[in-house]
């Protein structure tokens, strides 16, 4: 599989993973740089998060992710600065890729729901848009999108 074509900002698409299936059961793997537009610098997953819970409320200066519903469902709603989309996460095999300038929220969390995510950074505090006007406030630059 090749490395899927994304925008370098404000962008955000589905990604398929491979499966392997046999009598015993599932498996899907992804590579990064492969199945995904980046190398993964980190990993990290939720769980235990009540249903009525909110998560996400930020955007990345320059993080990118892909983001997978392991076990149960949860909505990611996603904000490039001009359009708003929801995706509902259910599929292991479905990643959703977001690049960086992307305000996520996530709610509507199943009970049992687990939700990892790949990163195209460590952890830098520095790098999130946590306040909301910020973030648009930085879309609207007319050379937002240049790096």
């Amino acid at each position: 599989m090749t490395q899927p074509k994304l925008n370098p900002r404000g962008s955000v698409s589905v990604i398929d993973l491979p499966v392997v299936s046999d009598p015993r059961g599932d498996l899907t793997f992804v590579e990064g740089e492969n199945h995904i537009p980046f190398p993964i610098r980190r990993v990290y997953y939720l769980y235990n998060v009540p249903v009525d819970s909110e998560r996400g409320g930020h955007a990345h200066k320059e993080l990118e992710q892909v983001v997978f519903a392991l076990s149960g469902s949860f909505r990611m709603k996603v904000d490039d600065g001009q359009t708003k989309s929801e995706y509902w996460l259910r599929d292991p095999r479905k990643g959703l890729y977001i690049s960086r300038l992307v305000w996520r929220e996530m709610d509507s969390f199943s009970q049992g729901a687990v939700c990892m995510v790949l990163a195209s950074h460590r952890y830098e505090e520095s790098d999130y848009y946590r306040d909301y006007k910020d973030f648009l406030a930085e879309t609207q630059q007319p050379n937002q999108g240049v790096r």
